[in-house]
């Protein structure tokens, strides 16, 4: 199911809060800067024990902080909105206590708002908005008067602050607000990557479910299927080839019955059967003579590239029918001539299906959902899709590659067991 947008109290907003940590450690030590020069340097008397209690209190906020975000629950967009509140009260706090409105960082209300605008929903930006006009109004009326020399020695520390303040608002600005608009686009593109990964799956049980009530469907006309070749076979016993053409057409109806009738037991269980855990030469050996069965005209040649004795592999039915379906594949593209090399390290199984047919067409190298290069004979790239899903739910992955000198290579990987079989 494709998520749906994200509410208020839902929107991710972790890598936000660590910025808005770091943003508050850089306030932290403009303020004791200025608080140091406001009162050594420039002789401006203020209340040093109420401002650096302030101060200690948002050491404190963002000692909290960072123990929150070694935790693994998600930060919500609510508690982003009260850690900026909080930091526009410890402003309003030190903004009373040095002058108010008059004051020339009073702009730095405008940091929180911009702040809420970018990274929250509406509401919690407005909010951000009106709280920060009623402090500022307030602080028109009630603050602490500061005690400065007169004439143009106060105007030209009002001038002085008042550059200042642009300039560290510029540059908290173009830094914070840069780096916060970086995890917006990350986020959207981690809430794309689900959405993707949700319409693939649902595309998967879709064709899941066809599948099913197909397998249903078929079961009658295989039935007939097989009761008239016995009856063929029985009338035309003393001719040995058409005996000999129906017996496999026998064998082929029986292989179609237990392929349905392990899908239909699939279908309605909603897993597969239990995997096996067996040494990869062996079970390529075993996937291939099964393929053979199914596919006698077929012709295969297999490459063993690892080093001897081979690794363990976790097979179950999904992904044995996903190998069989990219065999049949290389075989339709190829006159049944098909090249098979399993080679592997410490970690990976890799299985390279080589075939001499047409090779992949643009849209296959580019990465269509739905591609297949045997139209005409009616096909859909199913086959393909549904392989590369049962090869990635394994944790593998499914490469298309041109070979040289012509044709197909399929490189697919999958993990291995940690340990090793004879």
């Amino acid at each position: 199911m494709i998520p749906s947008a994200p509410t208020l109290s839902t929107v991710p907003v972790e890598g936000m809060l660590r910025n808005l940590f770091i943003l508050r450690l850089y306030a932290i030590g403009g303020q004791l800067l200025a608080l140091f020069a406001a009162d050594y340097w420039l002789g401006i008397g203020l209340p040093l024990a109420a401002m650096l209690t302030v101060t200690a209190l948002l050491i404190a906020l963002d000692v909290v902080t960072w123990l929150r975000l070694a935790q693994p629950w998600p930060v919500t967009a609510l508690e982003f909105f009260v850690q900026l509140l909080a930091d526009m009260a410890a402003l309003t706090m030190l903004l009373y206590y040095s002058g108010g409105a008059s004051n020339p960082f009073v702009s730095l209300y405008l940091l929180p708002i911009i702040i809420a605008a970018t990274t929250l929903p509406a509401a919690f930006a407005w909010a951000t908005t009106i709280l920060s006009v009623i402090a500022y109004s307030l602080l028109t009326r009630l603050f602490v008067p500061l005690s400065l020399p007169p004439g143009e020695v106060e105007f030209s520390l009002h001038l002085a602050g008042m550059w200042l303040n642009f300039i560290v608002s510029a540059v908290l600005i173009a830094y914070f607000i840069g780096k916060m608009a970086g995890s917006i686009r990350q986020r959207d593109q981690a809430l794309a990557r689900i959405r993707e990964t949700r319409l693939h799956d649902e595309q998967i049980v879709a064709l899941g479910s066809l599948a099913a009530g197909a397998a249903h469907e078929l079961s009658t006309p295989l039935a007939t299927m097989n009761i008239v070749a016995d009856e063929l076979q029985h009338d035309y016993a003393d001719d040995a080839e058409l005996t000999q053409s129906l017996q496999i057409l026998r064998n082929q109806v029986a292989a179609c019955k237990t392929i349905l009738t392990r899908l239909t037991s699939v279908g309605t269980s909603g897993r597969t059967e239990s995997a096996a855990v067996m040494s990869a030469d062996r079970w390529l050996d075993k996937l291939l003579e099964q393929w053979q069965l199914m596919r006698p005209q077929a012709q295969v040649t297999t490459h063993l590239r690892g080093r001897l004795p081979a690794p363990a592999i976790m097979a179950d039915d999904s992904l044995n029918q996903a190998l069989l379906n990219l065999c049949n594949n290389a075989a339709d593209a190829a006159n049944n001539q098909v090249e098979i090399e399993l080679d592997w390290d410490e970690q990976t199984l890799q299985i390279d299906i080589l075939d001499r047919g047409t090779g992949f067409s643009d849209d296959a190298l580019s990465g269509a959902v739905f591609f297949t290069t045997k139209r005409e004979q009616g096909g859909f790239g199913i086959g393909l899709f549904l392989a590369n899903a049962s090869i990635e739910r394994h944790g593998g992955s499914v490469a298309l590659l041109s070979r040289d000198g012509g044709g197909a290579h399929v490189a697919v990987r999958l993990p291995l067991l940690k340990q090793t079989l004879a």
